[in-house]
């Protein structure tokens, strides 16, 4: 499949679906901008308690945890919708894109980001059976990955 980002038939195409390899290579560009976002909220959070220790396994530590997954989520999913691309999908020409070959909507990109990381990363596994390159996350909210052409 060729997405058209022009719309007639005659031109070029302007992208394809991406094999998963390139998508890891985007993860771990991201991957140095969550730990600085996470080592950012981090220390707000600790900034709040006043250097108060966390004890493990308590409401307060879950809500940190949910706090820090939102902060995330938030980099992605914002990302996502404005301009299709995080910091390491842009290094690689990567855009994820609707069915039609637009920025998907925010449902589709709030349950793409949940069932991604809510899964540790298997959804994304899924990419090296499809055939377009889509994981379970991918298919579920509707959305394909693919590389722009240069």
């Amino acid at each position: 499949m060729l997405l058209r980002m022009t719309g007639t038939d005659t031109e070029k195409p302007a992208a394809r679906p991406v094999h998963p390899g390139w998508r890891l290579l985007a993860l771990l560009y991201d991957g140095v901008i969550a730990i600085a976002l996470l080592m950012a909220g981090s220390a707000l959070l600790l900034l709040l308690r006043r250097g108060e220790p966390v004890t493990p396994g308590s409401a307060v530590a879950f809500v940190e945890f949910v706090l820090l997954w939102a902060v995330l989520g938030a980099y992605a999913v914002l990302s996502w919708r404005f301009g299709g691309q995080t910091a390491g999908t842009r290094s690689w020409r990567l855009r994820v894109v609707d069915a039609d070959g637009r920025t998907p909507g925010w449902p589709a990109l709030l349950l793409r980001y949940a069932i991604a990381s809510l899964s540790a990363g298997l959804a994304m596994a899924w990419g090296f059976i499809d055939s377009q390159g889509r994981g379970l996350h991918d298919l579920a909210a509707g959305t394909l990955v693919v590389r722009l052409l240069p």
